[in-house]
């Protein structure tokens, strides 16, 4: 997504960047065969059509319903069979069910998608001048939302094909990562009081906001995630059968679950392989460790004697470097191993210490979408920084990903912080 979009944008901007980003999912999907379409391995995940259905059913429910008078819904029905978390739009499917929605088939759904590029680029080249910032501010957020929807896609395509015993290969011709992970380095920071959240420029989503003071102390922050080859290092040293490492609720998942390592990890012939987009490699002990949940990474600092960062700590660091890094547009689906300028942006959202909470005076969008963000302010933990998978020009500083503890499915990794 281009951040530099605004609602003062030209239509021809805007139009542009809608028929790209619509493009790319489609493009992400190219690979998969129509019954890779239906499948649904847990609870999190969604099925492709589900999620390439759902991003043209926000442009019906939240743009086309609201700024074309009399539009007709492509099929009624779909408000309920796509609608994922808006109650006050009405009642939904199940989320852990959607992989049993063998209809509308994948034409179906495709259909439905060019229906709605259709009334979409005709209202964004109608709509009059005096409504163009009311709807220009709701398709931009429609494309962060399917950018959203792209990552998700494709975390979701690995879940699903690593629950094949085939093991199945989403792409074949992913560049591979290269170089060996070099010594941790240590960034000091002084501490104060400083600002966090949304700065004004460019899009942002609600709960970035709004921009506000943080006292911070000192601490220093690695320049790099943890890499597969020290995280085994835990693993041997018996990090997943030391309670005293683990918090409570972790320690009865990892119990509950059997986890002994991160998500995708497998011992075959007495040497370490990972699943990954690209199929079954071999575990390269320089890469950054991944799909590891909040309780893992928590864990393995503890045994360290780090800690992971809060959010003020990274989201001030992250707002000094450039928004660059192994993002997906790199073409590698996978984390690489640290460069010399240290690993800041994309490769793996990273875990923080901080529970996604309300900024003070935050305030949701009005109406339906501010269910977006708000109401999931319970529970879970906030990541920073962007991955593999998120979409080139689809992250910042200000940027609050949140996953609940226990979920790993995520392309998440593992940063240290201390105190000073």
């Amino acid at each position: 997504m281009d951040n530099a979009l605004t609602t003062t944008s030209s239509r021809e901007a805007l139009i542009a960047e809608f028929d790209r980003v619509r493009r790319h999912t489609d493009s992400l999907c190219a690979p998969l065969a129509s019954d890779d379409y239906q499948i649904q391995s847990i609870a999190q995940t969604s099925p492709p059509k589900w999620h390439i259905a759902h991003v043209s059913w926000f442009f019906e429910a939240f743009v086309l319903s609201h700024f074309r008078p009399g539009y007709d819904p492509f099929d009624p029905r779909f408000d309920f069979i796509f609608n994922s978390y808006y109650y006050t739009r009405g009642s939904m499917h199940p989320r852990p069910r959607r992989g049993l929605l063998s209809r509308p088939t994948v034409d179906e759904v495709y259909r439905f998608r060019a229906h709605i590029d259709d009334n979409m680029r005709e209202l964004l080249e109608s709509i009059d001048a005096a409504r163009w910032e009311e709807l220009a501010l709701r398709v931009i957020l429609g494309l962060n939302h399917e950018e959203q929807h792209q990552e998700l896609l494709l975390m979701d395509v690995k879940h699903n094909f690593s629950a094949n015993p085939l093991q199945p290969v989403y792409r074949g011709d992913l560049t591979t990562g290269q170089g060996n992970s070099r010594p941790m380095r240590w960034l000091e920071r002084v501490g104060g009081l400083q600002e966090i959240g949304c700065a004004g420029e460019g899009f942002a989503f609600d709960n970035e906001t709004p921009r506000h003071q943080v006292l911070i102390r000192d601490h220093c922050l690695a320049d790099r995630f943890v890499s597969n080859g020290e995280y085994l290092d835990f693993i041997e040293d018996s990090g997943y059968e030391s309670p005293a490492l683990w918090l409570s609720d972790g320690w009865d998942l990892i119990q509950r679950e059997g986890w002994r390592h991160p998500l995708y990890w497998e011992r075959r012939d007495g040497d370490w392989m990972q699943f990954t987009l690209g199929g079954l490699r071999a575990l390269d002990p320089h890469e950054p460790v991944c799909h590891i949940s909040f309780y893992e990474a928590d864990a393995y600092a503890r045994w360290a004697g780090k800690r992971l960062p809060c959010e003020a700590e990274l989201e001030t660091v992250l707002a000094e470097q450039p928004v660059q890094g192994n993002f997906a547009g790199s073409d590698r689906l996978h984390p690489a191993p640290a460069g010399e300028q240290g690993q800041w942006f994309g490769d793996l959202w990273a875990w923080t210490g901080s529970p996604y909470a309300a900024y003070p005076g935050f305030r949701p969008l009005a109406g339906s979408l501010g269910e977006y963000n708000g109401k999931f302010m319970s529970s879970q933990m906030v990541l920073k920084g962007g991955s593999c998978v998120t979409p080139a020009g689809h992250s910042r500083a200000s940027y609050r990903n949140f996953f609940y503890p226990g979920e790993r499915w995520a392309f998440t990794g593992l940063r240290l912080a201390e105190d000073v």
